[in-house]
């Protein structure tokens, strides 16, 4: 087993960025006798365990989502997070790996009549999802044995990685080009990272749904000490600065400190196996933002 890592942050005021240079990789050194030999994976989170089986020679295609530097001359086959069937077929896989979230369906449909073979894995959306993600891909694979192994050093990498005094932290996702401004609640996945750390995640008990609209009433219901985001989300309203003009925001225990987390997109709720290196980056950074 090998530890791959690569650790700076950056910290400005009370701001904090958690960018894929700030952690580690779990992954596994010895290979399978894999059962496929050209893999597509359009499944969120799917090609970075891929990778950690020591599988990325399998992969020819992939989605926009994988970013990690280790895929970056892998073909992405969607455009935005639709698949293109076209793409897909030319690559000729005899294997493609997609979850509930993958479409559209008509798309799929062109791929399975192809003859292609198509396998849909489980979402993961709490960190308890991981291993069950990690096993289906093991079995997709051929890699059962290493999944297996896999799923231990995962287990055995979750530090207990707490911080003091529960903070309250909202997840807020953005994408200001398309205005689209939302406040996460139960089931968001980063309900999953806040509660490990020991915070306390302000929506879940506030929201009924995992994405509820943003407003200045909601914010001030919330009135989190901390706001969480995605770095790409962040860019997309303007930075901080943007951010801070969004209704409620500047009024919040959170915006009035500029205590501010961003996370890179691709890393923030993949549930992978850079997650247990997450949890250990967040509570880092909620405790140095609280300072």
């Amino acid at each position: 087993m090998v530890l791959l890592s690569a650790c700076a942050s950056t910290n400005a005021g009370h701001s904090y960025s958690i960018s894929h240079n700030d952690v580690t990789t779990i992954s596994l050194t010895d290979s399978a006798q894999f059962s496929v030999h050209r893999v597509v994976s359009l499944a969120n989170g799917v090609a970075e365990i891929m990778s950690s089986l020591n599988a990325t020679s399998l992969l020819v295609g992939r989605d926009i989502s994988s970013t990690q530097e280790s895929l970056k001359d892998i073909p992405i086959v969607t455009s935005g997070h639709q698949v293109m069937s076209e793409k897909v077929i030319s690559l000729h896989p005899d294997l493609v790996i997609i979850d509930a979230s993958t479409g559209p369906k008509s798309a799929l449909d062109q791929i399975t009549k192809a003859g292609i073979t198509v396998v849909q894995t489980p979402e993961s959306w709490t960190l308890a999802d991981l291993a069950q993600k990690i096993s289906a891909v093991g079995a997709a694979i051929g890699a059962s044995q290493q999944a297996q192994q896999l799923n231990l050093q995962v287990e055995k990498s979750f530090s207990q990685s707490s911080v003091t005094g529960s903070p309250r932290i909202a997840f807020l996702y953005l994408r200001g080009t398309s205005s689209i401004y939302l406040i996460g609640g139960p089931g968001s996945g980063a309900d999953s990272l806040i509660t490990a750390i020991g915070a306390i995640d302000v929506g879940v008990s506030i929201f009924p749904h995992a994405f509820n609209t943003l407003t200045a009433e909601s914010l001030a219901k919330a009135n989190p000490d901390i706001i969480l985001v995605m770095t790409n989300g962040l860019e997309s309203v303007g930075g901080i600065t943007g951010l801070l003009q969004l209704p409620g925001v500047a009024q919040t225990a959170a915006g009035k400190n500029g205590r501010i987390i961003d996370v890179d997109d691709s890393l923030l709720l993949a549930f992978g196996t850079r997650t247990p290196s997450l949890v250990a980056a967040l509570a880092t950074a909620v405790t140095k933002v609280m300072k």
